[in-house]
């Protein structure tokens, strides 16, 4: 009555993750996160493998669902860097254009205050409209800062009393309107 159980047979053996599909797993997400293209190929690669196997394992190896996230997020780090490259291209041109838009809007306030200098020096002196200031005379009209600078690299005309200022820069100018 008080039998002990039969021993295990040898039929009964558990089935073990592969760990090509472990490798595929964490390789995957080593590309999603941080190593790219480095880590992408070999997470598809070794996705692709474990499948392999354990489609050949009768039953003997499982981690299916390991090696098919391996390949998606290997294929998916693969498939950024077209993406990437296509977005770099829509936005450097724009970030370009920016930084040109912005040094000639200084440049041009910059000039608004050359003109605005000139006609206060012309005022306090008592100077004509055909009358030239030079650089150091207006600096003390422009306070701490000192004569301005164009920020693109261009050299300032002061020009007489009766012109506008100018930039040597194509496109940094002021208007003759009030702009």
């Amino acid at each position: 009555m008080n039998q002990p159980p039969p021993p295990p047979t040898a039929a009964a053996a558990q089935p073990k993750n592969s760990g090509v599909a472990i490798w595929s797993l964490v390789l995957g997400i080593l590309s999603i996160t941080c190593f790219s293209i480095l880590a992408g190929i070999p997470a598809v690669i070794c996705g692709h493998t474990a499948l392999g196997r354990i489609k050949r394992s009768s039953g003997l190896l499982e981690g299916k669902g390991l090696a098919i996230g391996g390949l998606i997020t290997g294929y998916m780090s693969i498939a950024l860097i077209p993406l990437i490259g296509l977005m770099a291209a829509i936005a450097i041109p724009n970030f370009v254009q920016a930084r040109n838009t912005a040094m000639k809007n200084a440049c041009i306030n910059n000039l608004r205050m050359i003109d605005g200098a000139k006609q206060q020096w012309a005022l306090e002196k008592n100077k004509q409209n055909t009358d030239v200031p030079t650089e150091a005379e207006l600096t003390a009209y422009l306070g701490q800062r000192g004569f301005p600078q164009c920020p693109a690299g261009g050299h300032y005309t002061i020009n007489t009393v009766g012109e506008k200022p100018s930039c040597s820069t194509p496109g940094h100018q002021m208007r003759n309107d009030s702009q």
